[in-house]
């Protein structure tokens, strides 16, 4: 009978790397497949204890501690989300370098990645390959499936936060809808705006168009369906009066709102074909690609540790134009430029 309880229990030694870790925590790296909701139950049956007690979830292990975990959370539920995650197919060699090669941040909550340009962020009508389904087919390297906290659109740049469990996905979320975070864009734009520093309100409406969908200014009549929608703006640098190096600021976070209102103002972004600033590019040899990157973001820790302050470095086509018209991004290591 002995042999038999023991084959329904497994008894594992906290290692020292893991010392401090909370046991959710402990069991999303070990365990991928339990979900926090079955945790709990199993904590509160008793089923699962550190050194042969009860504790709860958020309990802090120690090295050395012996944590019971019995076989049943080993098996997921059909239909469960933990069994659609053990069926989803996972990432492959390539994009897990990939991925790994991306992070500027990572702790036991939140992982912050430079997008690239060109890549999806989440998939879409003919996106097969995208950030998310990548994320998703890499639970086992994270603990559980990371989510993300907000978008780029696919050729825009920089930084991506991604929240590595629900809990942390929750209460990210709940700081970007209370405008906690702030969030820094560096774009290049056609002419040299006036005056070089100013806001720019302006409510917004989706409309397709024979580009695709994009957004454009709400007009009368268009209230109810218009989302506000307000930018900061700040000249850092020039090229004569053909191009300015722009600090963008938005208030809020609208799908395309720092392209369509340098659009509005007559200065759209340079390589974006939907907003006029795919043509007639203001030197030789600029790439006709999007010049529209998230710089630097700001955001309070959903643990409550130490603000999240991370800041990516320019693109390769946008740090090429920055070469060729004598800009130095150098001059904002660290600052809010």
């Amino acid at each position: 009978m002995t042999d038999r309880a023991s084959e329904r229990v497994e008894t594992i030694e906290v290692a020292e790397r893991e010392a401090g870790m909370r046991l959710d925590r402990w069991f999303r790296v070990h365990f991928p497949e339990i979900t926090h909701g079955y945790l709990q139950k199993l904590l509160r049956s008793g089923q699962v204890r550190v050194n042969g007690k009860r504790v709860e979830a958020n309990a802090r292990i120690e090295a050395g501690g012996r944590i019971r975990v019995p076989k049943a959370a080993r098996t997921p539920r059909e239909g469960s989300p933990a069994a659609e995650r053990a069926a989803a197919p996972g990432a492959s060699k390539a994009d897990r370098a990939l991925i790994e090669s991306l992070i500027l941040y990572e702790d036991d909550d939140v992982l912050v990645l430079n997008k690239p340009f060109g890549l999806a962020v989440q998939g879409g009508t003919g996106t097969r390959r995208h950030i998310d389904g990548i994320l998703a087919g890499m639970a086992d390297r994270f603990g559980d499936r990371p989510r993300l906290v907000h978008r780029l659109d696919r050729d825009t740049t920089g930084v991506l936060l991604v929240a590595k469990h629900r809990d942390a996905a929750a209460k990210l979320g709940r700081i970007f809808q209370t405008r906690s975070a702030a969030k820094t864009y560096w774009a290049l734009v056609k002419g040299v705006p006036k005056p070089p520093q100013g806001k720019v309100e302006a409510a917004l409406v989706k409309a397709s168009g024979p580009e695709g969908d994009r957004v454009r200014k709400a007009r009368p009549g268009e209230q109810k369906e218009a989302m506000h929608a307000t930018t900061h703006y700040s000249v850092v640098d020039r090229a004569a009066h053909k191009a300015a190096w722009v600090s963008l600021k938005p208030v809020t976070g609208r799908q395309h709102q720092l392209r369509a209102h340098m659009e509005l103002i007559g200065h759209p972004i340079v390589g974006d074909n939907k907003y006029d600033g795919g043509m007639d590019l203001p030197a030789e040899n600029i790439e006709a690609k999007l010049h529209l990157h998230a710089r630097r973001l700001i955001i309070p820790h959903p643990a409550g540790k130490a603000k999240i302050d991370v800041t990516a470095p320019l693109p390769p086509h946008m740090l090429t134009t920055w070469d060729l018209l004598g800009f130095d991004p150098r001059r904002f290591d660290k600052d809010d430029g």
